[in-house]
């Protein structure tokens, strides 16, 4: 079968590569119907973060279940999935805290390859998640959507979770890529009353407005940090703060912009943590990590984007066929695309 492999850092080919078996439990094989790039496969493409040479590589996908372990009971073949990236037993103290991206149970090795024809996923039981019908009852932009689902989706709806976004909050989101964009839906989504999202770009703006954003701040530096606050109420500054970008940075800039009692939502992976007091004497808290996939598709998103409520796939910018993964990195890489989708199957 096709598969994307990490040749060297800028460097990705399709191998022809054995197609996964079952060879254990709680194990399914999935066709995949559409892959995605993300911003994090970008560090190892880029050579930031180190990769062993000829591993496959992607971890977004959706698809359709060819084969199932024998004590596998609640999929079948057939059905159509979201592959999450997290893996969750659904019974240890973590996934039952709803953090099955923090589960304890997760196998080594098991979080990559979903840029390929065929994959293997497990825990099947408890962490796939069943769309309704087939992959042909779906046009080709609800497939997108779906896709989302997958991780960037409920990623940023993690950054608002985090962020304990509620009704009637003033919002900050920083960050403009595909992760930020679908934490303004996520703020959308738990009742931010305004949304003030931190902005460089025409085009990005333009889909955060679409998606939910009520205010854009496209300054820099120091006067970012009062252009936002000054659309806060009594320029205290944001009810909770989305940090979708990962940098050090970004953090201490999301507690400038946040008012005292604040939350401040990360999902940006951190270079380094912190060293600012200044949270401390805001009383502002930081939280957040690895997203709960699979928790948030059942409970809120997959619902919103079958309802049409929500349309995360438009973050999608270009798409390529699986033999056009090279074009599909690069394009990422050099900011010609906010985020890649990659067309594997029908």
């Amino acid at each position: 079968m096709k598969a994307a492999v990490f040749v060297e850092p800028g460097k990705v080919e399709i191998h022809d590569v054995p197609k996964p078996i079952i060879d254990g439990d709680n194990q399914a094989i999935i066709r995949v119907v559409r892959a995605s790039v993300c911003g994090s496969d970008l560090w190892w493409y880029r050579g930031i973060a180190k990769r062993q040479a000829n591993s496959l590589v992607g971890h977004e996908a959706i698809g359709v279940v060819e084969s199932v372990s024998d004590d596998v009971d609640q999929i079948k073949p057939g059905d159509f999935v979201i592959v999450p990236f997290t893996h969750g037993c659904g019974h240890c103290v973590a996934c039952l805290n709803g953090f099955e991206g923090n589960c304890l149970n997760q196998k080594p090795g098991t979080n990559g390859g979903y840029q390929a024809e065929f994959m293997k996923y497990e825990p099947a039981n408890s962490g796939l998640v069943k769309i309704p019908g087939t992959p042909a009852d779906y046009t080709d932009d609800q497939l997108a959507s779906l896709q989302t689902l997958s991780d960037v989706m409920a990623t940023g709806f993690h950054a608002a979770k985090s962020a304990e976004v509620k009704e009637g909050d003033t919002v900050a989101v920083i960050g403009d890529g595909a992760v930020g964009l679908c934490g303004v839906i996520g703020a959308k989504l738990l009742g931010a009353e305004k949304i003030i999202l931190l902005s460089h770009h025409e085009d990005r703006a333009a889909l955060g407005r679409e998606f939910g954003a009520t205010d854009i701040v496209a300054t820099k530096g120091d006067q970012t940090v009062q252009d936002v606050l000054a659309l806060t109420k009594e320029n205290a500054g944001a009810d909770a703060v989305l940090e979708c970008v990962g940098a050090t940075s970004a953090i201490d800039q999301a507690g400038q912009i946040a008012c005292p009692g604040a939350v401040i939502g990360r999902v940006g992976v951190p270079q380094t943590e912190p060293k600012s007091n200044q949270l401390f004497w805001k009383n502002v808290g930081l939280r957040g990590g690895i997203a709960s996939v699979t928790t948030y598709d059942r409970a809120i998103l997959l619902d919103a984007v079958l309802k049409g409520k929500i349309h995360p796939g438009e973050v999608f910018t270009k798409r390529f066929s699986l033999d056009e993964i090279q074009q599909a990195y690069e394009a990422m890489d050099k900011r010609e695309a906010i985020k890649s989708l990659i067309m594997v199957s029908e």
